[in-house]
């Protein structure tokens, strides 16, 4: 069941997104909650910021992060005014976050000619597949890297 408080913050994101049309952004808007409460924001500034990661909710998990002082999100809630396209959906799986609250649809997202059904299928295709080419190189030479890292006692896991 879906409060009227989960509605509100909804409401905010749906607000974000519009408002950041008029600021010469992408009609995106992403809130991020925490116990009951607002904890950060953000609005898409691809165009406006010429970032291609710049998506509302990246920044918002960023205004999140830095605000908590930490990388891990767990115990927060996403509300966001479009299904999270595949990068955004990848970034709120590594910050932990809870739980996805969305309005608009990726299909919606496509009718308006933001089309993330491209990469949807280029993900599920081998590296050498792909549209982009990606060739392995000096794997054996980069493995050195990894293995500090295993070895390492005093790293912090993410």
């Amino acid at each position: 069941m879906i409060t009227e408080q989960q509605k509100k913050w909804m409401r905010e994101a749906i607000k974000l997104s519009s408002r950041n049309i008029d600021n010469g952004g992408g009609p995106f808007g992403a809130v991020i909650v925490k116990n009951g409460e607002i904890i950060a924001t953000g609005a898409n500034r691809v165009t406006a910021d010429n970032d291609p990661t710049a998506h509302a909710e990246v920044n918002a998990i960023r205004a999140a992060a830095k605000y908590l002082g930490t990388f891990d999100l767990s115990g927060c809630e996403i509300y966001t005014s479009c299904e999270p396209c595949p990068m955004c959906l990848s970034a709120i799986y590594w910050a932990r976050i809870d739980c996805i609250y969305y309005a608009n649809t990726q299909y919606d997202a496509r009718a308006i000619n933001f089309d993330d059904s491209f990469i949807y299928t280029q993900l599920s295709l081998s590296p050498e597949q792909r549209s982009i080419p990606a060739r392995r190189i000096l794997g054996e030479e980069a493995i050195a890297a990894f293995d500090k890292w295993r070895d390492k006692e005093d790293k912090i896991e993410y």
